[in-house]
């Protein structure tokens, strides 16, 4: 059963996309739905793990050695890389034995934002989420005590946890609270589409702008993908082949979460093909097709899936938007990992 929590946040979504179906293709976009996509000024940390750039950037140390894996040849960046949107570039991400996983690796980027975490919500933070990877055997394949050991060798770690975690030194948890925070620290870059927000109007075509009135319209895209980092960071069913249960073994309270999977935010979504949580849909013309004509329909579909009719001047109009959510310039160097 659902919470009343959930119930609230599913009626506030419905009755926000309701109202951005409302906006008619051509008319100008309205400030109040535009503010809706505005994106935050300020990253929201937990109180009990507040941001320290001395913590994000041995964090950033963490998320790219290979030690933090069993057999020290895959780091968190293996699977969740800044070149390709903070994915990799494969239908599912690749495990400690060289064989694919079940699943496509899901992006960091933004996952301040998020919660509960991966595909099918089972890591309620961002913590949970960094040790899920490197203790599960078909992954990263490392035990925490393992890393912990290995790590505190390194005389360059075992000084910066000693100074930055004066009371606690190198623990899993420390370990974990470092990745996290700079995890926190991925946020996606000012893009067209926040520049059009902000007032230019020069910053998005024609052709982007009637993408975005679709997406929020006639498309219903916007019946999931809401807010600045389009997700409303809930679990739907869209009609995928396959029979990965998703979120249902999670919560298996509520039917509707048979092959449900989490709504993932759409920043950078032009670097980080193939698509959905099983990597079977290789661009965004195939994403947009399966909305058109490729929903498989059962009793655990979404409520918020709607049947749309797309002409291809309509997808092409979609795809530009989507463009516009790309940043405008990144730079994330690669950081010099500590000798042994």
């Amino acid at each position: 059963m659902e919470t009343d929590g959930e119930s609230g946040m599913r009626l506030i979504l419905l009755a926000l996309s309701l109202c951005l179906m409302a906006t008619s293709l051509g008319a100008e976009v309205s400030p109040e739905v535009l503010q809706t996509y505005r994106r935050p000024m300020t990253i929201p940390f937990p109180a009990d793990a507040p941001y320290d750039p001395r913590i994000a950037t041995l964090g950033k140390m963490l998320y790219f050695d290979p030690r933090l894996s069993g057999g020290q040849n895959l780091s968190c960046a293996s699977c969740h890389n800044p070149s390709f949107g903070w994915e990799a570039p494969a239908a599912r991400a690749i495990g400690s034995a060289n064989t694919p996983l079940g699943r496509h690796a899901p992006t960091v980027l933004n996952a301040a934002w998020i919660s509960p975490l991966f595909w099918d919500g089972r890591a309620a933070t961002l913590e949970d989420q960094a040790k899920g990877p490197i203790t599960n055997p078909a992954e990263m394949n490392a035990t925490m005590d393992q890393v912990v050991s290995r790590l505190t060798r390194v005389p360059q770690y075992a000084e910066a946890f000693a100074k930055l975690f004066p009371k606690e030194g190198m623990t899993e948890a420390t370990v974990l609270r470092a990745i996290a925070t700079f995890e926190r620290t991925v946020v996606s870059g000012w893009s067209p589409f926040d520049r059009w927000v902000e007032g230019d109007k020069n910053a998005l075509s024609a052709e982007a702008r009637k993408g975005f009135e679709l997406f929020i319209g006639p498309a219903g895209c916007a019946n999931c993908h809401t807010g600045w980092n389009f997700t409303d960071n809930l679990f739907h069913d869209i009609g995928l082949p396959g029979k990965d249960a998703g979120r249902l073994a999670i919560d298996p309270s509520d039917p509707l979460n048979g092959q449900a999977f989490k709504t993932p935010g759409l920043r950078n979504i032009a670097l980080r093909a193939p698509f959905m949580h099983d990597g079977t849909l290789r661009d965004l013309t195939a994403v947009l097709k399966h909305y058109a004509e490729g929903v498989r329909q059962r009793d655990s579909l979404s409520p918020s899936m709607a049947q749309i009719t797309l002409s291809e001047a309509d997808s092409k109009a979609i795809i530009a938007f989507l463009d516009s959510l790309t940043e405008e310039s990144s730079d994330v160097s690669t950081p010099v990992l500590p000798a042994n």
